[in-house]
């Protein structure tokens, strides 16, 4: 019984001491986390932090609340008595440890940095890095968010993105059409040049600046002459234009009767007369 005595006056012992430290500390904990997530949509809807360039806005957010439950991980160890001493030199060594096993975690942090300082692309740019291409939506610690025409996520680690050739296709204004058709070779070549030039003139979403709609022969194919068509429109007309362009051209081309041809092959047979 002494020895049962014993070990039911140590738990009462550890309930009010330590065990009573261990509530309290997942009360703090707890509350922690909440008042973190409401500072976090004050900090998001506050005036000053509108202002911001809004591809900050996700690493800002990201960085803030990593920062806090740090801060918070740190209160809880020294309430619960451990010296701060001691909590720091863990801190320490279990950051060189993380650092050395999450090499590409921090190559992210260092790409997002990169990103948000030299700007390549901003939140609402429509990218491809020649794997993946989408609207950028979210510029966070590790990682940029694309939202793909299909309604797709694609994350894309950062130090990826600072280390590959990526093409903006939101940076300018103005962007470039270029289309290529083919006609028989019997067509007229100035009528489809005056057909083409037409077309493109007249759309309603094309611009003369920097410069006006071209159009000339630039090829010999096989069974077919191709011509390019270049003509200038803002960034956000670019595909809508495109395809008006695309079936304006096939419907002009049947209205004036010139054939866009199709791979065909003409076979010849010698007949020898015995």
């Amino acid at each position: 019984m002494d020895i049962l005595d014993q070990i039911i006056e140590l738990l009462i012992v550890f309930a009010t001491t330590t065990g009573i430290k261990i509530v309290i500390s997942i009360i703090i904990l707890i509350v922690g986390l909440k008042l973190i997530k409401v500072l976090l949509k004050v900090i998001s809807r506050s005036k000053g932090f509108t202002k911001i360039d809004p591809s900050a806005h996700g690493f800002i957010l990201s960085f803030v609340s990593i920062s806090l439950k740090i801060l918070l991980g740190i209160s809880i160890a020294t309430f619960l008595g451990l010296e701060m001493t001691s909590v720091l030199a863990v801190l320490a060594s279990a950051g060189l440890a993380i650092g050395l096993a999450l090499q590409g975690a921090l190559g992210n942090l260092a790409g997002g940095l990169m990103i948000l300082i030299f700007k390549p692309f901003r939140v609402g740019d429509y990218i491809d890095n020649h794997t993946d291409a989408g609207t950028v939506s979210e510029i966070n610690i590790f990682y940029t968010v694309l939202k793909t025409i299909d309604n797709n996520r694609i994350m894309l680690p950062n130090g990826g993105l600072t280390n590959t050739s990526i093409v903006n296709y939101s940076m300018e204004e103005r962007r470039r059409i270029d289309l290529v058709f083919t006609t028989a070779y019997d067509a007229d070549i100035e009528k489809v040049k005056s057909i083409l030039l037409s077309i493109a003139s007249d759309h309603e979403l094309a611009i003369n600046e920097p410069a006006e709609p071209f159009c000339r022969l630039v090829e010999h194919v096989d069974s077919a002459l191709s011509f390019t068509l270049r003509v200038w429109t803002m960034s956000e007309n670019y595909w809508p234009m495109r395809f008006d362009l695309i079936e304006q051209v096939k419907k002009a081309f049947d209205q004036n009767n010139i054939e866009i041809p199709y791979p065909q092959m003409d076979v010849h047979l010698d007949q020898k007369v015995n």
